[in-house]
């Protein structure tokens, strides 16, 4: 299988920075402004030498002395990489927006003082690595999150909700709530173990609090309920660009309830192969 070159290229505030980086998280390794004739002996260190099988390279006008080199150096590219080119676009009006809430100058108005012109001026020089595109994507009505989604969908990268690292969290309320929480569940309304002859001194980690908890008609209930919500939630904040969740369950000093129903939660989602880790913050 020859390893996968991307190039990711387009207008000046079309969102390149963003698209790379979406590649990045998902194990391209990435290069932005890059000249073209730099781009094959780069490629090569990185596959070859390096075994790496996904490289992206970001290419735009601020390389614009090396542009008409382009062709010539995707040619020979071809022969060795399966070569995409991504050309990404947006309306006039929506990088203009975009510069002026940057507040960052584009690339040509060293030479040109209007930004209209400028990002014409750009359209121009660009024109025929357009024409070479594989994929135009216009983000004009794209937020970054959407933008990045998009860009893992059209790479034929991970689905939303795929590349989510899910932590679940044990805690004891009278140790106060963990500051990385993204959600939390009290379960302190379960019986608790710790009045129960034999069990204060274990934990849910032990088999004998983990049944006296999970046997519980109100837990299971309480299980479905919650892995139903994660089932809905998780793809949504993916497809909102968060990579990470923090799940955090509590019971009254963390050591029975809390653990022995995040244990719980962790088995369920790693079913739907997720990411999952699972700590234990006050046993």
């Amino acid at each position: 299988m020859r390893p996968r070159l991307s190039i990711i290229t387009g207008l000046a505030g079309s969102g390149k920075t963003i698209a790379l980086r979406a590649l990045e998280d998902c194990g391209y390794s990435c290069v932005d402004n890059l000249p073209p004739q730099l781009i094959a002996p780069l490629a090569e260190t990185l596959t070859i030498k390096g075994g790496r099988t996904k490289v992206a390279v970001g290419v735009d006008v601020r390389e614009r002395q090396f542009l008409h080199e382009m062709d010539s150096a995707l040619k020979g590219l071809m022969k060795d990489y399966d070569v995409e080119i991504v050309f990404l676009e947006a309306e006039v009006d929506a990088l203009m927006r975009r510069f002026k809430e940057t507040r960052r100058p584009h690339p040509l108005m060293s030479s040109i003082s209007d930004l209209r012109e400028a990002i014409t001026a750009e359209k121009e020089l660009l024109g025929d690595l357009r024409e070479e595109a594989h994929r135009i994507v216009d983000t004009s009505q794209m937020n970054p999150h959407q933008l990045r989604s998009h860009m893992m969908a059209v790479c034929g990268l991970a689905s939303p909700g795929d590349d989510m690292h899910v932590t679940f969290i044990s805690f004891g309320f009278k140790h106060g709530i963990p500051q990385s929480s993204d959600m939390v569940f009290d379960v302190r309304f379960l019986p608790n173990p710790h009045f129960v002859q034999g069990l204060r001194d274990l934990s849910g980690l032990d088999h004998d609090v983990r049944e006296y908890v999970l046997e519980k008609p109100a837990t299971r209930d309480f299980i479905k309920r919650v892995y139903g919500l994660l089932d809905h939630l998780l793809p949504q904040y993916a497809r909102e660009g968060r990579a990470y969740l923090t799940v955090a369950v509590g019971c009254t000093g963390g050591r029975h309830r809390s653990t022995a129903i995040a244990e719980e939660l962790a088995r369920l989602m790693a079913r739907d192969k997720l990411d999952i880790k699972v700590l234990h913050r006050d046993l």
